[in-house]
């Protein structure tokens, strides 16, 4: 598992560079004549004077990747602050939305999924199908409208468009606290889950339909086991694999999926920190969301890759199997007769 955990960490050391060129490159090397209008001058400037990067290209990305590794991306053309302090005020309320919005959908993908498992071609299952069609093809814009416009205009039961800090709130914004953080990210998080969730019940579903059909399960039933038992020790864990892993590819897609949705529910977010950016063409801000969002999902795959190692012992085992084949072959075969030995046989 060591072996296994350290190698994970040097391809992400290797990933982390190679997003760095291809950022630098796209944001730096890429020739431009557009330039960041600078609020309360009349002078303009350009991305490398912002972040401090200059000479030839080499040099250039060695001072990017020092400027990293600092936590160093420049002042905002737009309002001058740090985009280090702009976007660290950011990713919490984005982190709010991508981490519930995920609770929300495997909560209902398991749920709904392990049910219509258990009850196949019943009404819940059948119910469950056009779940997924709606969820499929509705788009988060119009459901996060549709979901202000019943639940917060009409019925008045959710704020409209508004966020509340849930620890140490800022004097004068009339809302903060837990209860009221979570209560203005309900619907957030139902729209951002709605599509995912529809997803993740079908594939719950048919890995629990095919694992019931597996010889272990058998075995566990002839053995008396309770169907309970059954489920959750033997059909949900490895129901339980192929989520995970989908979970690591689509955690990177759903970040992006936040830019409507906070724009949408009005969250000071990164999803509006970056539409700011592209309507007034601020490049340090762009750069400081796009560098953050890429670390943060290298860091989440990592962490669903250690997760992944606690829920299948085949990839513990993974390194010591390795091992066992790199055993040098010539052990397990038999020694060569003396010369001497021979010539007498001979």
């Amino acid at each position: 598992m060591l072996a296994y955990l350290v190698r994970r960490l040097a391809w992400s050391f290797v990933l982390v560079l190679a997003v760095a060129l291809v950022t630098f490159i796209i944001f730096f090397v890429i020739p431009t004549n557009r330039v960041g209008n600078v609020r309360h001058r009349e002078t303009t400037t350009n991305i490398n004077e912002a972040v401090g990067i200059h000479g030839p290209v080499y040099l250039q990305y060695g001072r990017f990747l020092w400027h990293l590794g600092h936590g160093s991306l420049g002042n905002s053309f737009r309002s001058e602050q740090s985009v280090r302090d702009l976007v660290l005020a950011a990713a919490p309320v984005t982190a709010s939305l991508v981490i519930g919005g995920a609770i929300v959908w495997l909560l209902i993908a398991f749920s709904v999924g392990i049910l219509s498992a258990l009850r196949p071609r019943s009404a819940l299952d059948r119910a469950s199908t056009i779940f997924v069609l709606i969820g499929i093809s509705v788009h988060p814009v119009w459901l996060g409208l549709i979901l202000l416009y019943l639940f917060g205009f009409k019925l008045h039961l959710f704020p409209l468009g508004t966020y509340c800090e849930a620890f140490s709130p800022p004097v004068g914004a009339g809302c903060g606290g837990f209860v009221q953080w979570f209560w203005h990210l309900v619907l957030p998080w139902i729209t951002f889950a709605a599509l995912y969730a529809a997803l993740y019940v079908r594939m719950v579903r048919a890995n629990v339909l095919e694992a019931l059909h597996d010889d272990y399960v058998r075995t566990a039933r002839a053995k008396g086991a309770s169907e309970i038992r059954v489920v959750r020790k033997h059909v949900l864990r490895n129901a339980l694999l192929p989520v995970i892993t989908m979970l690591g590819m689509d955690i990177g897609v759903a970040m992006g999926g936040t830019l409507f949705i906070e724009d949408v529910y009005g969250l000071p977010g990164l999803g509006q920190m970056m539409t700011r950016g592209l309507q007034t063409y601020d490049l340090p801000v762009l750069l400081g969301v796009v560098v953050f969002m890429t670390f943060s999902i290298l860091v989440l795959n990592l962490l669903i890759d250690v997760c992944y190692t606690f829920c299948d012992p085949r990839v513990r085992a993974h390194a010591s199997i390795d091992k066992e084949d790199r055993v040098d072959v010539r052990v397990s075969q038999p020694a060569p007769a003396p010369r001497a030995a021979q010539s007498a046989s001979s």
